[in-house]
């Protein structure tokens, strides 16, 4: 039995199962603890029955500066993204990061964030297809707004890659280059009613890293 709960100061040292996968991005310990102290509901756990760390989702609520609103599309309303997501191998298949996710969606929806993002590499086909059996599909959106997601046959949430960023990630573990793109992938929380933060054909909309960042 795996149980889903917050993360603690103590969790931090027992990342190591989650952490060992290639395509999970390892950061400074420092890091997950400002994370822990800053948005301790976003920090969630998959604990086994021997007391590992089997998966985590690490997320956060932030804007961009409202004297920026006059950029457009590249501007940042509130919004809750998706820092890390990872599942230790031999507990991939088993519904983890759909669970993860779903108590990290509600977290931000209590923030009243307009949407979820998350970056993801292009070429993490794993990832992508994680991601797609949760919902977040390349799918165009009805003219009507009344998309219905696939895994939440109830709801309107929306799911779509918003943007590709080119040269996101500064190496390129496919050995093909010296960076790699990444893909924005957004989902609409239920603020957004009108999905004005998803778009379709995002796959095809290219910006630079620099764009993205602007306080």
């Amino acid at each position: 039995m795996t149980t889903i709960r917050s993360c603690s100061p103590a969790d931090i040292s027992k990342l190591n199962l989650c952490n060992l996968d290639p395509l999970t991005e390892n950061y400074a310990r420092k890091f997950y603890f400002d994370y822990l102290a800053k948005w301790p509901t976003m920090f969630i756990v998959a604990e086994n029955q021997k007391g590992q760390i089997v998966a985590y989702v690490m997320g956060k609520v932030e804007e961009d500066p409202d004297y920026l609103k006059i950029l457009g599309d590249k501007y940042l309303p509130w919004h809750g993204h998706v820092t890390a997501l990872t599942v230790a191998p031999q507990y991939r298949q088993m519904g983890l990061a759909k669970q993860l996710t779903a108590q990290l969606d509600k977290a931000c929806e209590q923030e009243n964030a307009w949407f979820m993002d998350l970056f993801v590499r292009v070429s993490n086909k794993t990832a992508i297809s994680m991601y797609k059996k949760m919902g977040y599909v390349m799918v165009p959106l009805s003219d009507d707004f009344g998309l219905i997601c696939p895994t939440c046959p109830n709801s309107s949430c929306s799911y779509s890659v918003y943007r590709r960023v080119v040269s996101y990630y500064s190496d390129d573990p496919t050995g093909k280059g010296t960076s790699e793109d990444a893909f924005d992938m957004r989902k609409s929380l239920p603020r957004d009613k009108h999905k004005r933060y998803v778009r379709e054909n995002g796959e095809n909309h290219r910006i630079n890293p620099e764009d993205l960042y602007h306080g």
